[in-house]
């Protein structure tokens, strides 16, 4: 990025050697989020990042160089990249969470949401411990693991105690991680697997990856679902959208005891008051995920019960990704692979 609120293009910057408990990162893949349009079309002051800056914080590739003091990884290792790099000292810190780090200012904390990210031939990641090994997975195929994968993995995590035989986990919003919530759900939990979605295709990629039923988001939906649920409602609704009209709709189909889990960032709100909630539901937003969990994640891809849907795209073609993006013309996750 050169500017604020306007679409990213190419800039050279210069390669340094890795510092420091550094380690220099040949970037196999980069996934292209909807979070970097949003940084994207911040205004100028809005954030506290200087330009030029490196977007992209879905990166995975190959070890090019590490710094003096590292241990643990070489030269080659195929590595995937934790997003968020917290302090490494708090308590959530410690154990594993550097998405909730005390002293980090969110969104604003992690390779390209803070620090130059992915969309580079190289990338500088701080401490060895943002890395994770991949175990016979493609680092283009792998990338969209650690924003996609991990933070629908770490959503329908902490709520697989209501989903119980016979419950129903609703997913709003089928696209990239609408999808991979889809494999995750069927992967971990015995709940029948309900995605809403305004696009035909991305309904049908959904029912292709596992869902057991799917509902176009109209005026009926909510209608719908609560007929799957015997008009009880769902006990897990994931929104990955995160829009007025979806919050709102998540609410209709949320149940009493159940779980509202907000992860997309469209900027809605959800009104809040004693009569127009559903008893003891648990309302929450999440971001990210923690280390363990992007480890178990990519366990569960190794094993080949998750599969990343990608499209990969040379780095010269960044910019018309985003563009493509924006349009919502990606099936699944967009990758750009700057190294072939």
């Amino acid at each position: 990025m050169m500017q604020w609120q306007t679409t990213a293009v190419f800039s050279d910057v210069t390669l340094r050697e890795p510092g420091p408990g550094e380690v220099l990162l040949k970037v196999g893949g980069a996934g292209a989020c909807h979070s970097d349009l949003h940084v994207m079309d911040f205004p100028a002051g809005a954030l506290p990042l200087e330009l030029p800056f490196t977007i992209g914080h879905e990166n995975a590739g190959w070890v090019e160089q590490v710094g003096p003091g590292v241990h643990g990884v070489a030269p080659g290792d195929a590595v995937i990249v934790y997003s968020v790099w917290g302090c490494g000292r708090c308590t959530t810190c410690r154990l594993g969470a550097e998405n909730y780090c005390e002293k980090n200012v969110p969104l604003v904390a992690g390779c390209g949401l803070g620090y130059d990210g992915g969309m580079a031939t190289h990338m500088i990641v701080p401490s060895v411990r943002f890395l994770c090994p991949l175990d016979g997975l493609d680092p283009r195929q792998a990338a969209p693991l650690t924003d996609a994968g991990l933070t629908t993995y770490h959503a329908v995590k902490r709520s697989l105690s209501v989903l119980r035989p016979g419950s129903t986990a609703v997913i709003i919003g089928a696209g990239g991680l609408g999808q991979m919530a889809v494999q995750i759900l069927k992967a971990l939990s015995p709940a029948r697997v309900v995605a809403v979605d305004v696009a035909a295709e991305k309904l049908t990629a959904a029912r292709l990856l596992g869902a057991d039923e799917t509902v176009v988001s109209d005026d009926r939906a909510a209608e719908h679902v609560r007929e799957l649920t015997r008009g009880e409602g769902a006990e897990l609704v994931l929104d990955i959208v995160g829009s007025d009209a979806t919050l709102g709709l998540a609410l209709e189909v949320s149940r009493r005891l159940g779980h509202l889990t907000l992860v997309g960032i469209a900027g809605g709100t959800l009104a809040f008051g004693y009569l127009g909630v559903p008893n003891e539901l648990c309302i929450a937003s999440t971001f990210y995920g923690s280390i363990p969990e992007l480890i178990e994640v990519v366990a569960l891809a190794e094993t080949g019960k998750i599969h990343t849907q990608v499209e990969l795209f040379p780095l010269e073609q960044a910019p018309q990704v985003y563009e493509r993006l924006r349009a919502g013309n990606i099936r699944g996750r967009a990758v750009v692979t700057p190294n072939g």
